[in-house]
């Protein structure tokens, strides 16, 4: 299976880095720039997963490491079953 993996800030939680990425924007000429948020994203390669657990095993692989559900929300795409 290959799934890729986004996670970025909720709402409403300060962003430092994408906020110095937006005012470097603007300095750079790029005044249309209005705001940047941060976040990253995980390429995952796995041996066989049963097809009706996919889902569910993604989401334990965010829920139990790669996200912080306090902050972070995160979507996932399976790329390859």
């Amino acid at each position: 299976m290959k799934a890729r993996i986004h996670v970025f800030l909720k709402e409403g939680v300060l962003d430092p880095q994408g906020k110095a990425v937006a005012s470097a924007l603007k300095t750079l000429g790029f005044g249309e720039v209005e705001s940047v948020r941060q976040g990253k994203f995980f390429d995952i390669e796995t041996g066989p997963v049963p097809s009706a657990e996919v889902e569910s095993r993604l989401d334990d692989y965010c829920k139990k490491l790669l996200a912080n559900p306090i902050i972070e929300k995160y979507r996932v795409e399976v790329l390859e079953p």
